[in-house]
């Protein structure tokens, strides 16, 4: 444990780790696998020992995060061009196309911000707000919004982490990482909730207008029984 300790401050300590964090966060914005917020943790929990310093990296950790977003956008962009062009007319892809887009276009800042949270999420929103054509001001503006309250909010909590484990900089590396699985949890267990009530409600929904058109719903079939 304490060789761990010893390597993880020299890495942490060193001027290259400003470098490193900006590059992974970076690219964890369209290569999720990259554990950015991780070392966004990390870095708040060496900060409280004076090294790095904290406004650094939450500054670097925001910018990684904005110009990796608008990587994944412009991606997303070029590749939803191509798409567009290969569909047919009416198919079920255009369908879907122009359903992400009408939803993206009703609330897609709320859902890039809180995607920020999501690993692996905001990558496939950022993807798709750039297939779809979403405009590029206003995702730069909430794209800004996302970085800088998920650089705060990783930053901050490692700080704390690492004020509580001044002594032992490891266990407030693990207990900051662990609150931000924890979190995350709740959250998808939260979007899982709120995804099946919408479920069960367009359900009952659909099974009382068949009710009172006469129409019965048998799977894939629809059979519609005359009224006398």
């Amino acid at each position: 444990m304490d060789v761990l300790a010893d390597v993880l401050h020299a890495a942490v300590t060193s001027p290259w780790f400003y470098v490193a964090l900006l590059v992974v966060a970076v690219v964890d914005g369209f290569f999720p696998v990259v554990p950015s917020e991780s070392m966004l943790i990390t870095g708040g929990v060496y900060a409280a020992t004076g090294e790095p310093k904290l406004w650094l990296v939450i500054v670097l950790a925001a910018v990684g995060a904005f110009v990796g977003d608008h990587v994944s956008y412009l991606l997303g962009r070029g590749s939803g061009g191509r798409l567009a062009g290969r569909l047919r007319p009416g198919s079920r892809w255009t369908g879907g196309l122009a359903w992400a887009r009408a939803v993206l276009a009703e609330r897609g800042g709320l859902i890039l911000v809180v995607a920020r949270y999501v690993p692996g999420g905001r990558t496939a929103v950022t993807f798709t707000m750039g297939a779809v054509g979403y405009r590029l001001r206003s995702f730069s503006f909430f794209a800004l919004v996302a970085a800088v309250t998920w650089a705060l909010y990783g930053g901050l909590l490692g700080y704390v982490g690492g004020a509580a484990f001044e002594e032992d900089p490891v266990k407030g590396v693990a207990m900051g990482i662990g609150l931000a699985v924890s979190l995350t949890v709740v959250v998808e267990v939260a979007r899982w909730a709120v995804r099946r009530r919408r479920r069960a409600r367009a359900g009952a929904c659909a099974e009382g207008a068949g009710d009172a058109d006469g129409t019965v719903e048998n799977g894939p079939v629809t059979v519609r029984m005359s009224q006398r």
